[in-house]
């Protein structure tokens, strides 16, 4: 039987068989609407749902761990059904992913709860910057195999953003490095600038969601860009009208454009955004801007580098591949490159590498786990299981 690939992530389950092409994306959390009271929406029935406004969220992560586990069951009852990927886990080999440095009593209970309650045959368990960095090698086009990599991994996702170096194909445990910032953290303090400047919609996650994904941007110098209203020209330039749905002739917002406008637009509720475009992403460079005492992400790198052997330095920044939903700001990658140089040495060149699809990019690092030759070597089966606990896990 074919193996399951699951990314768990926390605000999104990348899943499907290793022998597709590409994986199924699905909200991994149960949401309740205001307009269907009487129903819950597990997965992508969200769909369904004719209203999503002040849509309440039952997610089964806390702070970046798994900790909601009857929710996650019921997302994954979603998922392996005939409505999800179409086939149950009874006796395959699942790999998954799990956060960084996860808790003991968290691996415990995943383990347990996929061998006693979805009696699955065997497991293969790695973080998704293991996974990233297995695509990597994989998508190389050079000779380069698991044992001789460096790459630094950037993970920037739902509730951290994790700097991962790999020094010969390890992970380098004391480099490791942790910032509280990642997707959720923008869409909250967008909700707040948006509810005190203009109208309150601090119960619309869903709709401010949307709003970032569209609007946002990475300046390539912030001081030169809050001068956006010296001038009128400049704040032109940079100021939108975002048309908010009415969930009855707009399903989605979208961005007015002057002079084109749609059918009966003049009717809808608009949200003028300037600068809100480019300081909600600036919380990945500067934390400090909404109170937490962290540094930002070249900050991080470059005390993550400091930690790794100097032998391996020049690799590791020629190699710095960033993965995660936040990593497709535009401008993202300019910025990082910029504030990355001035804290390396001189005679160290900087390249980094953001995949076409940085969401998935980990789920098919997991597909080339899979259907790699010596995997069965790596599985933690039912029989290991049931001989050694989490203990075995742990040595293996």
């Amino acid at each position: 039987m074919a193996v399951v690939v699951l990314d768990n992530g926390a605000y999104t389950a990348k899943v499907g068989l290793a022998t597709q092409d590409e994986p199924k994306v699905v909200p991994n959390c149960i949401m309740k609407a205001k307009s269907e009271r009487r129903r819950a929406f597990v997965g992508n029935q969200i769909d369904e749902c004719r209203d999503t406004s002040a849509l309440f969220y039952i997610l089964a992560f806390q702070r970046g761990y798994l900790l909601n586990w009857d929710t996650q069951k019921t997302v994954w009852d979603y998922i392996f059904s005939k409505d999800g990927i179409g086939c149950s886990l009874d006796n395959r080999t699942i790999v998954i992913t799990e956060p960084q440095m996860n808790f003991q009593s968290v691996q415990e209970a995943m383990l347990e709860m996929l061998f006693e309650e979805y009696r699955i045959g065997g497991m293969y368990k790695a973080t998704a910057a293991d996974l990233a960095a297995f695509n990597y090698v994989a998508d190389s086009e050079e000779r380069t195999t698991m044992q001789t990599l460096n790459c630094i991994i950037i993970d920037v996702g739902y509730s951290f953003t994790h700097i991962v170096p790999f020094v010969l194909g390890r992970r380098v445990l004391e480099a490791i490095r942790r910032i509280d910032i990642g997707g959720k953290a923008l869409t909250n303090h967008l909700k707040e600038l948006i509810s005190y400047r203009q109208l309150n919609v601090m119960d619309e996650s869903h709709v401010v969601n949307q709003i970032k994904e569209d609007v946002c941007y990475v300046a390539e110098d912030f001081k030169d860009a809050m001068s956006v209203h010296q001038s009128e020209q400049r704040r032109k330039e940079v100021a939108v009208e975002y048309v908010l749905p009415d969930f009855t002739t707009v399903k989605r917002g979208y961005i007015r454009v002057p002079g084109q406008p749609r059918y009966d637009e003049d009717q809808q509720q608009m949200v003028p955004l300037c600068n809100e475009r480019f300081t909600v992403p600036e919380l990945l460079f500067n934390p400090s801007d909404i109170g937490i005492s962290q540094v930002g992400i070249p900050e991080a790198v470059a005390d993550a580098l400091q930690a790794c052997p100097w032998e391996a330095h020049r690799e590791l920044l020629l190699n710095i591949l960033i993965v995660g939903g936040s990593a497709q700001f535009p401008g993202f990658l300019p910025r990082l490159k910029r504030d990355l140089r001035a804290l390396v040495p001189d005679d160290l060149e900087v390249s980094l590498i953001c995949p076409e699809d940085p969401v998935r990019y980990a789920w098919y690092g997991g597909r080339e786990v899979a259907t790699s030759p010596n995997f069965d070597e790596f599985t933690y089966t039912r029989y290991d299981y049931e001989e050694f606990g989490i203990h075995g896990l742990q040595q293996r």
